[in-house]
């Protein structure tokens, strides 16, 4: 599936409708003019401001964009492959922050495509095109050093999906990287972090540079929430990076190097046959950031 849709006037009214993957609808914001919120079976997937698509509404969105932001040159174009749609929040952003990118976006649900690309329609001089088609089946066909970067944000109703996280699945995902190549991870979990630390250490059996950004509540137990991951064979500018996360509103820590090792600690690189969904996460742990 291969679409693209000149940009139109969205009226402010809800849309929902049955999608291949779910019950999905759009709401718009009664505080910004063509502001919308996409949730799927009543949990917050994407949001987009039409008007402002540099607007990051959820904590994680704002810290992918960071990451987004320091892994080339300021303004610099990026071949970027976003493994989930969603409304293509992060898509706009990079379209409207890196003039000229040349992006992918791979989304298992092909209903939820054609629903947002009807009533959120992107603009005619993004070069987006959109794929129905399952994440890890994509990597495993597609062409290898085709990307700059990859960005995972792949949810199956709230929970990350077991095949999407093993050490195969990080390996497909490594050889569609060009050298040089970054990978970004939205990933939920809450204390002890079985499920990100095994992540982490699942990463560093490709990827030589890791750096996790989390709210600092999350990280210390306090509550279940998204962490971002970086991971890359180069230095990421973590002073860059921790910067822009600290200007937050709601701020983020930055780890990596001995203190991440140390979060990582004994934690075990998933296989295939070992391979679990992220947690269930609890009634309410996802709203708007």
């Amino acid at each position: 599936m291969s679409r693209r849709h000149n940009e139109g006037v969205n009226e402010s009214v809800p849309v929902a409708r049955s999608v291949d993957h779910g019950f999905a609808k759009l709401m718009p914001d009664i505080d910004r003019a063509r502001a919308w919120l996409l949730t799927v079976d009543g949990a917050p997937q994407s949001y987009v401001d039409l008007d402002d698509p540099t607007h990051l509404e959820f904590e994680y969105a704002r810290r992918l964009g960071h990451a987004l932001d320091v892994v080339a040159e300021p303004g610099a174009a990026l071949d970027v492959l976003h493994l989930g749609g969603g409304a293509l929040t992060l898509p706009r952003y990079v379209a409207v922050t890196r003039p000229g990118s040349r992006q992918d976006v791979v989304e298992a649900d092909r209903g939820l495509l054609e629903l947002v690309a009807e009533h959120l329609p992107l603009p005619e001089a993004a070069r987006v095109e959109l794929h129905a088609a399952d994440a890890r089946e994509w990597l495993e066909s597609g062409p290898s050093d085709s990307a700059d970067v990859v960005v995972a944000d792949v949810f199956g109703g709230s929970r990350v999906p077991a095949h999407l996280t093993s050490v195969a699945y990080v390996r497909a995902a490594a050889r569609v990287l060009r050298d040089g190549g970054v990978y970004l991870a939205n990933l939920p979990d809450a204390a002890p972090f079985a499920f990100l630390r095994s992540q982490l250490a699942t990463l560093g059996t490709v990827f030589e540079e890791l750096v996790l950004i989390a709210e600092p509540g999350v990280l210390r137990g306090r509550r279940f929430g998204n962490a971002v991951l970086v991971a890359g064979h180069r230095p990421v500018d973590v002073a860059t990076l921790t910067r822009f996360t600290a200007a937050d509103a709601f701020p983020a820590r930055v780890e990596h190097g001995a203190a991440l090792r140390e979060f990582i600690g004994g934690a075990r690189a998933v296989r295939d046959e070992d391979a679990v969904p992220s947690p269930e996460p609890p009634d309410g742990a996802f709203g708007i950031g």
